[in-house]
């Protein structure tokens, strides 16, 4: 039974010394190739900060800029495609043919109506991952039922509902939405829960999500070598349930040991992973109000835990003050990114500067010639700067 916390315990740091001699299998070497497949394509900006390698005392800092994916602000899109390809082609067996990412070219958005009618893909979301669920459904002549809880900001529900989707605001946060959604589809005829979380007894189509975003890191690799900048010394990433980050620790882990040091970065009024990995053992917190509405989320994935139990070298939680900041200079040095995008850059300046600065940069082996890469997940038109009224 998983344990229920009111507060983060103290402190808002988290490291692991063995993280990198653990080691995993890498993710499916076909995912990359479906994505290259689909209309609009296009490997995402790695764009290198100079003014921040500066500041942060490190020789290189890459920032991943998911401002724009697959016509969308945010990577998520990455995972629902797949995860969406996988499912329909399971049910109409297809498992082995790329038919979806023939229909996404809208040449044929009736087949999967052929195949017994239309499917109602459900899902709940603090923004993204619904968006590109409802996308994915819109494209293939899918439905899609999107559950959204409390503190999303009303730009984002309605960016939902744009794309066709039947949208459903739950009274209560990410954890209740994910609930409710669960309950529409086992009540719901010719449904499916599309969810990028899991727990025990679903997790294979989590596990696909997980897959999808595996097409991020094969670009960083590519965008990486040609700039002569090798494999990164350090990736942060922004975490909600720790989907991507298990993405990330699946791609790193599955190299030789020692290929990059992994910061997962958290609100720390939802720092879910963080107050999991100091209990070791996954606990659920009880959020708060955020602006990093994506990564408002209380409990670990359970299909994410174990890599990140095992696979992060250390997690940080940051305030919304410290991610608005970010942000905004992001935004100064060319690059658009919303709260939750930002907030790997200000897990990254928590580490890095002020008090115990030192240990941790010893912590994530880190020197001067040392090179960054921070996942900006987002950009500012996914989850514009909103704080919900709390009352």
């Amino acid at each position: 039974m998983t344990e229920t916390l009111t507060s983060l315990p103290a402190p808002a740091w988290f490291a692991h010394p063995g993280a990198r001699t653990w080691t995993c299998p890498p993710a499916p070497s076909e995912v990359h190739g479906f994505h290259a497949s689909l209309p609009g394509y296009a490997p995402t900006p790695l764009s290198e900060l100079t003014s921040l390698a500066a500041e942060l005392k490190v020789g290189r800092v890459f920032v991943k800029d998911e401002s724009c994916r697959l016509g969308l602000p945010a990577f998520k899109a990455l995972g629902a495609s797949w995860a969406v390809h996988r499912t329909l082609a399971e049910r109409e067996g297809l498992a082995e043919r790329s038919g979806t990412a023939e229909r996404l070219g809208i040449a044929d958005r009736a087949g999967s109506q052929e195949a017994g009618g239309p499917v109602t893909l459900v899902t709940a979301t603090d923004g993204n991952h619904g968006r590109a669920v409802a996308r994915m459904a819109r494209l293939l002549g899918q439905r899609a039922h999107v559950f959204v809880p409390e503190g999303v900001h009303p730009a984002a529900t309605a960016a939902i509902a744009a794309e066709e989707a039947r949208v459903t605001e739950v009274a209560g946060n990410y954890d209740e939405a994910v609930r409710q959604a669960a309950d529409a589809v086992a009540a719901t005829p010719a449904a499916v829960l599309i969810q990028d979380t899991a727990w025990p007894g679903y997790e294979r189509i989590p596990g696909w999500i997980v897959e999808g975003y595996a097409t991020l890191f094969a670009e960083i690799d590519t965008q990486l070598a040609a700039v002569d900048a090798g494999l990164p010394d350090l990736v942060a990433v922004p975490v909600g349930v720790g989907s991507l980050a298990q993405a990330a620790v699946t791609h790193y882990r599955s190299r030789p040991a020692g290929a990059a040091a992994l910061l997962s970065v958290e609100p720390d009024s939802a720092a879910g992973v963080l107050a999991s990995l100091t209990r070791q053992a996954p606990v659920t917190v009880t959020t708060g109000v955020t602006t990093m509405t994506g990564l408002n989320c209380g409990t670990p994935s359970t299909l994410a835990w174990p890599y990140l139990r095992d696979g992060l070298d250390a997690a940080i939680a940051v305030t919304d003050a410290d991610s608005a900041r970010a942000a905004d200079d992001l935004a100064a040095l060319g690059v658009p990114s919303g709260p939750c995008g930002a907030a790997s850059l200000a897990g990254v300046r928590a580490a890095l500067t002020g008090d115990g600065a030192a240990a941790r940069r010893t912590a994530l082996a880190l020197g001067p010639d040392s090179t960054l890469v921070l996942l900006s997940t987002e950009g500012t038109a996914a989850n514009p700067h909103h704080v919900a009224n709390p009352s």
